[in-house]
């Protein structure tokens, strides 16, 4: 793949031997962060687990502390009350049993998180093979399925992501823009580092923090110090 002049004056101030610091790691990814957008810059956290035992799963939601710098628009499915709730919490579309054929036939799919009420789980379900390869699907362990609609809410849109382990069990977070300040993403970053170590699960042996890169969207990667991070 070619790369432009650019990427390659950037990713010769990296040193790939070496692994460096939260702080120097973030300094290294903003000034590596030249396109012509507002990069995002993400975390890619390879962990010590086998995904796909039960017991050595890792998921989970939270709140980083400046939000991402996007724009969540949310979806609930509720009825009555918890309808109106899920609106006056700022919820961007809220519906029930209408909303399926909207998502299934119209291949609607305006939003970037899903929220449920449990009683409404039923209907969710019935979506569960469009929502689910997307990572849309509500889960209870990320906060998603609830009857505190206008908690689940205003937490996604204050800033609440969820993470979770792909096939190679690697999680792939956001931690904001490169517009951001050194300090709020290492904020954000410290936020998500924390939950992750607290996830551990206890079937988890050895090295549980393998690895963790930064990079913004069109940037080289940074390799962090797993030794201080844990």
């Amino acid at each position: 793949m070619k790369r432009g002049k650019k990427y390659t004056d950037v990713a010769k101030t990296i040193d790939k031997s070496v692994q460096y610091d939260a702080t120097e790691a973030i300094s290294l990814v903003k000034k590596a962060a030249v396109a012509k957008f507002d990069e995002t810059i993400e975390a890619h956290i390879r962990l010590g687990v086998d995904g796909r035992h039960a017991d050595q799963q890792v998921r989970g939601a939270v709140v980083l502390p400046h939000g991402t710098g996007k724009t969540v628009r949310v979806l609930v499915f509720a009825k009555g009350d918890k309808a109106n709730e899920a609106l006056a919490a700022g919820a961007d579309f809220v519906g029930a049993d209408d909303l399926i054929p909207k998502i299934q036939n119209e291949n609607w799919f305006e939003f970037d998180v899903v929220v449920a009420t449990p009683d409404m789980m039923g209907v969710v379900g019935r979506l569960g093979r469009v929502l689910g390869p997307k990572g849309l699907m509500p889960n209870p362990k990320a906060g998603t399925v609830t009857m505190d609609v206008t908690k689940a809410v205003a937490d996604i849109k204050a800033g609440k992501i969820e993470y979770r382990l792909d096939k190679t069990n690697i999680i792939h977070v956001p931690l904001g823009k490169a517009s951001f300040t050194e300090e709020m993403i290492n904020d954000n970053f410290q936020t998500l580092i924390g939950a992750v170590v607290k996830a551990k699960p206890s079937a988890a042996k050895g090295q549980y923090l393998k690895s963790v890169t930064l990079a913004s969207t069109m940037g080289p990667g940074v390799k962090l110090n797993t030794a201080k991070l844990g």
